[in-house]
């Protein structure tokens, strides 16, 4: 009898940019993706910061480079991808919150999270792409959203709504892109603790409705995303695409 083989988790060989990648969830998974063999290139806004964690990883014997990119710029986040690229996998956990009552919300905090949580989000990943279809390659694209695509919550109308607009995206260059061997799928935590998420955590009231939510009864910390994320941009999620893995201590499961 031939024993069925398990696929890789490996990543050896592999060139993933991780976008969002100096501090958090970001830096979790650009550290998962090293250790699981991949060759780093870790881009964020601040350059200085970026810097620090090339060193940290490098000193632990990841290979790791660096980019300076705001998703925000389109065009420059094309021609930054283009230049370095084709990456066989993309993270992109760039994202932000500005949380008010819904007849509160003003345009301008309305286009500032759009523009980076689902009009960045967008462009990047189709930069991605098109590197990886003029190579003629198959990659993984991962992008990271939350439980909140999936549910409401209060004061988060626009926060949802781009969250919820990304995992739409991602259903449908799924479908384009199948073909080609290119796979597009998200990655959706519940509240992990950060540097960003500790103002939440700082509120009473928010821990309780937060606690009440998960089943397992403890926040997230950025270690429960490196799992999942090595998971996806691997051959072991090789028929995965259109979907999400969601990690949210069963929040959603009510």
């Amino acid at each position: 009898m031939t024993l069925p083989q398990t696929p890789s988790f490996r990543l050896d060989g592999k060139r993933a940019l991780v976008a969002g990648g100096s501090s958090g969830i970001g830096l979790a998974c650009a550290v998962a993706l090293a250790e699981a063999g991949a060759e780093v290139t870790v881009a964020a806004r601040t350059a200085g910061k970026l810097d620090t964690v090339v060193q940290d990883m490098r000193a632990a014997g990841f290979g790791a480079d660096a980019v300076a990119m705001d998703v925000r710029d389109v065009s420059g986040t094309e021609a930054t991808v283009a230049r370095h690229g084709p990456f066989d996998v993309l993270v992109n956990s760039v994202g932000t919150a500005i949380h008010s009552p819904a007849v509160d919300t003003g345009e301008v905090d309305f286009d500032t999270v759009s523009d980076i949580n689902f009009k960045g989000a967008y462009f990047l990943t189709r930069a991605v792409a098109k590197g990886l279809l003029a190579a003629g390659k198959p990659g993984s694209l991962i992008n990271i959203t939350s439980q909140m695509a999936h549910v409401g919550g209060p004061e988060r109308g626009v926060y949802c709504g781009t969250k919820f607009a990304v995992e739409g995206f991602t259903k449908a260059m799924a479908i384009e892109w199948g073909k080609q061997g290119i796979r597009v799928n998200t990655i959706c935590p519940t509240f992990i603790r950060t540097p960003l998420s500790e103002p939440t955590f700082n509120n009473p009231d928010k821990v309780t409705w937060i606690m009440d939510k998960i089943k397992l009864g403890r926040v997230g910390e950025v270690n429960d995303v490196m799992g999942p994320v090595v998971y996806l941009a691997s051959d072991a999620s090789a028929l995965m695409t259109g979907t999400h893995l969601m990690i949210d201590g069963g929040w959603t499961a009510d």
